[in-house]
């Protein structure tokens, strides 16, 4: 949620409803292959709710189906609601919702009936501005439980298999299987960490919701110990308020023979993660910057992780060391010339370098763009140092109106591996400013 992306965990307080139907096929389909979005190593596809398509940010890190940012989306129907509350990762208090059941999930070839949903009223807590798509929820457990879920971070591609046998002996001969536990509705991998020189097992949730490398709880266990050369930072926001914690490089994590050198770990703080109900020997989560260096197939069923590397599987690990967060905050309007080139009849020819007698048109349309501003500024990072605030309105990044830029190509720009200038025009109480600073990796 790379730069550092905000990403958004989600733990619920509330008690998973058992009986309710897990995704089934149609008659005579086995198989189904769905485009999906990948944005700061987080996963996003479209899925019908009652009729009405929604995209949902996939997330194994959730027993439950959330949905949420719904302003946008009138048509849904929900039956049978009650009021209830949640509470997860953050350091505030726990935010009303409504509990809805019956509803009916579904994706072409496969559906889901007599489903539970949960729906966030506080439509502050809005995915959609961090992310720069349209965010309507996150679907966890319930749609990972029956089948088989392949998730190819290189194509884009989601793939969901009818479990059995068969698919299970394709898979054998082209992945590698890793074992899991499925406690509490998610699943869990053994694994190690080289942390300030000593070898530390770790049993850590596989969250794909986390867009991080590896998340590790330091006030768990004495061997979960910051490393000296570390930064205070944002880590996210959860259903209870924002994730706080720190930074730091380790030298090593392996699992199951895959081993990652120098990568990025978050430490959140312990205010952060008390609402978190922890399974036994639970030190962590690895997420979404690791798990996209594989084609990764789920089988919940039999406690199998299957996993084949691409081509991403040794790139470095990066962060974001503008120590800016920036966020879409609305669209404008904004006028684009198009060249319209018709044959000329007249008088006043011209020509192309074919020798084409052509006249040349300027005309003008008007697009919807995104507008983005600051989010968050890091203390003493190179943003902060040179002066940017909250709330900024960013106009240019390295002379480039930003708004030729998605979200996640303005997180690319500050994840370098090199001291690169970064040069923004910002917009402040109906003032135009100019701000440069130089990327630094401080670990």
């Amino acid at each position: 949620m790379k730069i550092k992306c905000v990403f958004y965990l989600l733990i619920l307080t509330i008690v998973p409803v058992f009986g309710q139907d897990g995704f089934v096929f149609d008659k005579g389909i086995e198989k189904v292959t769905v485009p999906l979005i990948l944005i700061n190593n987080l996963v996003f596809i479209p899925i019908k709710v009652n009729g009405v398509e929604l995209n949902f940010l996939l997330d194994t890190g959730v027993e439950e189906t959330i949905l949420f940012s719904l302003n946008d989306n009138p048509d849904v129907k929900f039956y049978n609601s009650e009021k209830i509350f949640l509470k997860g990762l953050g350091s505030d208090v726990a935010i009303e919702g409504l509990k809805t059941t019956n509803n009916i999930l579904e994706l072409p070839g496969v559906k889901s009936i007599k489903q539970v949903v949960y729906v966030i009223l506080d439509q502050s807590f809005n995915l959609s501005s961090h992310i720069g798509i349209p965010v309507n929820g996150i679907i966890g457990y319930q749609f990972f439980k029956n089948n088989l879920i392949r998730i190819d971070y290189s194509s884009k591609k989601l793939v969901v298999y009818k479990s059995g046998i068969d698919v299970r002996k394709k898979l054998d001969k082209k992945f590698k299987k890793t074992p899991i536990k499925i406690e509490r509705f998610k699943p869990y991998l053994e694994g190690e960490v080289l942390l300030n020189d000593k070898v530390v097992s770790v049993k850590l949730l596989i969250d794909i919701g986390n867009s991080d490398s590896i998340w590790l709880f330091q006030n768990i266990s004495s061997n979960i110990v910051v490393p000296t050369k570390n930064f205070d930072d944002f880590l996210g926001k959860g259903f209870s308020g924002d994730i706080e914690g720190k930074r730091a490089r380790i030298k090593r994590f392996s699992f199951d023979n895959n081993q990652f050198i120098l990568p990025i770990v978050a430490f959140p703080d312990s205010s952060s993660i008390k609402s978190v109900r922890m399974v036994k020997d639970r030190i962590g989560s690895v997420g979404g910057e690791i798990l996209r260096r594989f084609s990764v197939v789920f089988d919940y069923e039999n406690e199998q992780l299957y996993l084949k590397k691409n081509a991403n599987y040794n790139d470095p690990f990066t962060y974001n060391e503008s120590g800016v967060e920036i966020q879409h905050n609305g669209l404008q309007w904004v006028k684009e010339t198009v060249q319209m080139q018709t044959v000329a009849v007249d008088k006043g020819i011209t020509f192309d370098n074919t020798g084409k007698n052509i006249t040349n048109e300027f005309k003008y349309k008007f697009v919807l763009k995104p507008i983005y501003e600051v989010a968050q500024v890091r203390k003493n990072s190179p943003a902060d140092s040179s002066g940017l605030k909250v709330g900024d309105v960013i106009i240019s990044i390295n002379k480039k109106p930003t708004y030729l830029y998605s979200l996640s190509k303005i997180n690319e720009l500050f994840k370098t591996e090199e001291d690169k200038w970064i040069y923004l025009e910002v917009e402040r109480n109906n003032q135009v400013l100019k701000f440069s600073f130089q990327l630094k990796d401080v670990l």
